[in-house]
């Protein structure tokens, strides 16, 4: 309908109310208090006096898109109002300038294919450039390539095994096995292996061992029965738990809603127990693109008073991670989302370039 806005409900807000929407929500996000008439009336190319504004303010109050606090005749936006705000009146920045130029290098500079010191150094980025939290979950390995393995025996039928993968990544892991193993049964093992299956993805040489005990079983001398046997054991991805790096939580103290002693300690120990979050996460890394949760559409209650504004980060087109910012439900987002947003293209690009 032209001149009208529709919310994700179906409701409709013509276009008077749509731009006194607009007005109320970034001054609230500006100066953080409870917006009245007066100062919408200067604020708006309307040419409406505080009457009509206050009008129109009691619609989008019945509509439940800004409420008053007890503490004053002003108006706030509630997380439906941020909502309809974001999906249909937000105008976007574009995000360009010395600080992406800096973050650019600066996840250049870092990318020495530690994992943990990306995550590192990104999460504080996004914080020291969004006044805000920023957090990165580790890349997971998306191609596990076998380079070499080895099999020591130990004791109870138990043989320890040291896979190397990718280009210098040690895993170790101990296998139970049905029977004692000499070291010689074991090294005859792991020369098999790795002169058959070396340089194939991990996940699809287990596959072809056991594809090959399916066409061979009837002929199969000792040796492969052996090697079967220890490499369906061995052969397998070790896949831990998704961690993420948090950097900028105190920043969170310098918004009022967010500063009460309680919710915060409650809110610090949310992130710490990573539950909550990794949860959230789990939603952003089969998004397509940036999402952001507004206040109670997190799922969660300690979050009620923030947003969470994410988006995935890819390596040849498979998302292996998720990145950032958390604030409170006032944030700026016409700035986060786009930094997010080219901040999650930038560390995938960093990533790729170091395979």
């Amino acid at each position: 309908m032209a001149g009208s806005t529709t919310d994700n409900q179906g409701m409709e807000l013509n276009e008077r109310a749509g731009l006194i929407l607009r007005a109320l929500v970034q001054s609230y996000i500006h100066d953080g208090q409870p917006v009245g008439s007066r100062t919408l009336a200067k604020s708006t190319d309307l040419s409406l006096s505080p009457a009509s504004i206050r009008n129109v303010m009691s619609d989008l109050e019945e509509l439940g898109f800004i409420a008053a606090p007890h503490t004053s005749a002003g108006r706030i936006p509630t997380p439906r109002g941020y909502r309809f705000f974001v999906d249909t009146l937000l105008k976007m920045q574009e995000a360009q300038g010395a600080g992406i130029s800096d973050l650019q290098k600066q996840i250049l500079v870092d990318d020495t294919g530690d994992a943990r010191e990306l995550a590192s150094s990104v999460s504080s980025l996004l914080s020291s450039m969004t006044e805000m939290a920023g957090l990165v979950t580790l890349p997971r390995a998306s191609h596990v390539v076998l380079r070499q393995v080895e099999f020591l025996p130990i004791s109870n039928h138990r043989v320890l095994a040291i896979l190397v993968v990718n280009d210098h990544e040690v895993q170790n892991r101990i296998l139970h096995l049905d029977r004692e193993y000499s070291e010689s049964e074991l090294k005859r093992a792991a020369n098999y292996l790795n002169k058959t299956y070396a340089g194939k993805e991990l996940n699809k040489v287990r596959d072809l061992v056991i594809e090959e005990m399916r066409l061979t079983q009837r002929s199969m001398n000792q040796l492969m029965i052996d090697t079967i046997s220890i490499a369906q054991q061995a052969l397998t991805i070790d896949t831990p738990a998704q961690e993420y790096v948090m950097a900028g939580e105190a920043q969170l103290m310098n918004f009022h809603e967010l500063s009460d002693i309680d919710k915060l300690k409650q809110l610090f120990e949310a992130f710490n127990q990573k539950r909550e979050m990794l949860g959230l996460l789990d939603q952003s890394i089969v998004a397509d693109g940036v999402k952001i949760f507004i206040g109670e559409e997190s799922g969660y209650q300690l979050l009620g008073d923030c947003s969470i504004v994410t988006a995935p980060y890819r390596v040849d087109d498979e998302i292996v991670g998720v990145l950032g910012v958390i604030g409170p439900t006032r944030m700026a987002y016409e700035r986060v989302i786009p930094i997010v947003d080219v901040t999650a293209k930038l560390v995938g690009a960093a990533l790729k370039s170091a395979q």
